[in-house]
């Protein structure tokens, strides 16, 4: 369950203050709880400036480099190269308090954590050793150059080397990240290929072209690829030139949408929470109510909304949970120990988990308007953030189409078939 004032943003310390904790100078976390208590205490860095940083639509070079020294981008790393080696089920709790803080630095570290596991579901042993030790003893932050609904980065066989050119039009995190995973289309035929590449070479050109509602810091605009040559033993999965396909290697993608429910739960809690703040210190009675109060908080309306909101967030919460326990256990399994079967339902899960959240999302960070009053409309205050956020990035992919693959497997028993967004 959340609690309504776990995350105050007038208690946080701006991301630009000499008096943000010095990470080094602590213990490391041990425990999920201590791990979680440490993505809590960096959520309050970034939750004391979000609305300004939103504002004024920086790359967050600073943000990126407060997740590397408070250890958060090493979480899932492997203990021998100096990573926490933390589960699943933790890193979505992490990922759901940095959203709180800002919705922005949530989506970029959701988006590092599946892409550093990524080589994990599909990677040879050889490729899965290589990318966990590069990233984890440099503390390397992911960006994607993955958008699968477009053919327009093509790769050409020249051989013992892949040449990718193209443009890829959104590239979450692409501008501030050390290492990219880039999928373009392999010509002739429509099988895509992953490979992890430096970020910072000649062949890459980020546009500066991300000017959207919200996510504003994502830095998630496009991004040019001219003469990309990376060898064939760096293409994710392929071995003599061909994937090893498996129910396994899909499961990036419930886990990027795992990330996705848990990021707009963090955007959810973190729009109740500055609504239930502002209605404690701000919010008046109605004065021709009749009876007399003194106080908002006095006002019935303002109880039974709060009351309705938090119900609602809660059973998010708790749908959010069970999706993501589900499907922590098969990313956590043997690469033969996952069936379509065991894949499908944890899918489905995440589905239901994801629609939820983003119409509780949505709900709450409408209605807000409604219990804290007129004077909460203020852009000094700044409640817009969450609705803004939360806005742009639902619209990632059609929710519709989520709610129809829960309602096939009640229906018909039904599990969704893996594609790109499914």
């Amino acid at each position: 369950m959340s609690d309504a004032g776990a995350l105050d943003s007038s208690e946080g310390m701006a991301l630009s203050s000499n008096e943000i904790p010095r990470w080094a100078d602590q213990p490391t976390p041990s425990t999920p709880e201590e791990w979680i208590a440490r993505a809590r205490a960096v959520a309050r860095v970034l939750a004391a400036d979000a609305v300004q940083r939103d504002r004024a639509g920086t790359p967050p070079t600073a943000e990126v480099r407060l997740l590397k020294e408070s250890g958060l981008v090493t979480l899932l790393g492997p203990a021998e190269h100096g990573g926490a080696e933390q589960h699943w089920t933790t890193a979505c709790r992490v990922v759901r308090e940095i959203s709180a803080g800002d919705g922005s630095i949530g989506q970029l570290l959701g988006h590092h954590y599946v892409w550093a596991w990524a080589m994990r579901l599909v990677g040879t042993p050889e490729q899965i050793a290589e990318t966990d030790e590069l990233y984890t003893t440099r503390a390397h932050f992911f960006g994607g150059v993955v958008n699968p609904r477009d053919r327009d980065l093509i790769v050409t066989d020249e051989g013992e080397t892949l040449l990718y050119r193209g443009k890829k039009s959104f590239s979450t995190g692409a501008k501030i990240a050390d290492l990219l995973v880039v999928e373009g289309t392999l010509e002739p035929g429509d099988q895509s290929v992953f490979a992890v590449v430096p970020a910072r070479q000649d062949a890459i050109t980020f546009g500066d072209d991300w000017d959207n509602l919200g996510q504003r810091l994502t830095v998630s605009g496009s991004v040019e690829i001219t003469d990309l040559r990376v060898p064939w033993s760096a293409a994710a999965g392929y071995v003599d030139k061909r994937f090893r396909a498996s129910a396994f290697s899909t499961l990036h993608v419930p886990a990027l949408h795992l990330v996705f429910a848990n990021l707009y739960l963090g955007i959810a809690q973190a729009a109740l929470r500055a609504g239930v703040a502002y209605t404690r210190g701000h919010t008046r009675a109605w004065p021709y109510g009749g009876e007399g109060k003194n106080s908002g908080t006095e006002e019935f309306y303002v109880l039974e909304g709060y009351g309705d909101l938090q119900s609602k967030l809660w059973a998010a919460e708790t749908l959010t949970d069970t999706a993501g326990a589900s499907l922590a256990q098969l990313l956590h399994s043997d690469r033969d120990g996952v069936t379509r079967e065991m894949r499908g339902r944890a899918a489905v899960l995440v589905s239901a988990a994801k629609q939820r959240t983003i119409d509780v999302g949505l709900e709450i960070a409408n209605r807000i308007y409604e219990l804290t009053g007129a004077r909460a409309t203020s852009n000094a205050v700044g409640l817009d953030l969450y609705w803004r956020n939360l806005r742009t990035h639902s619209l990632h992919d059609p929710v519709a189409y989520k709610r129809v693959e829960v309602g096939r497997y009640a229906l018909l028993g039904d599990l969704p078939t893996p594609s790109a967004y499914t």
